[in-house]
């Protein structure tokens, strides 16, 4: 049964944060950079040379810290009081994968949503490439059903 929530609470995912004790991966340096919207804070966490990819939008791919530092002081300049959250989270040597809920108002007070995945490779302790699975939450859209009507495209069930 579809759950429908209205207002704020819609956009606060029902997933439980798990950590691993003892451990602060560049997940976490990355939430606290993001919240501290200190955009240079978050750039100094990536390589020179950073990789990032957008699978889902393969033209939004780019390289550079340079870019890190654009973007994200566009991001704090656009969402003032944009918030991080690290929802979930696993690290595999090198690699680590962070499920992410980014919330906010843009300055013109409207609602700034979005939720995905983003997965980090760290070398020499920074971020060397990241693929971004990350996209707006979509409040009042269409059911399971027509999204499956719609994504997959079904033939008709025969008429009895």
């Amino acid at each position: 049964m579809p759950r429908h929530i209205a207002g704020r609470e819609a956009l606060r995912p029902p997933v439980v944060a798990t950590t691993v004790v003892g451990v602060t991966g560049m997940l976490e340096l990355l939430r606290e950079a993001t919240n501290s919207h200190d955009a240079a804070r978050m750039a100094s966490l990536f390589a020179e040379d950073y990789q990032s990819a957008q699978p889902l939008h393969p033209s939004r791919a780019f390289g550079g810290r340079a870019q890190v530092l654009a973007n994200w002081s566009s991001v704090f300049q656009g969402v003032p009081d944009f918030t991080s959250e690290l929802v979930a989270s696993s690290v595999d040597g090198e690699t680590e994968w962070g499920e992410w809920d980014w919330r906010g108002r843009h300055t013109d007070g409207s609602l700034f949503a979005m939720r995905g995945v983003i997965i980090l490779v760290v070398r020499d302790g920074l971020i060397a490439e990241a693929r971004l699975y990350m996209e707006p939450v979509e409040l009042g859209g269409a059911d399971i059903d027509a999204a499956v009507q719609q994504l997959y495209k079904p033939p008709a069930a025969p008429s009895p």
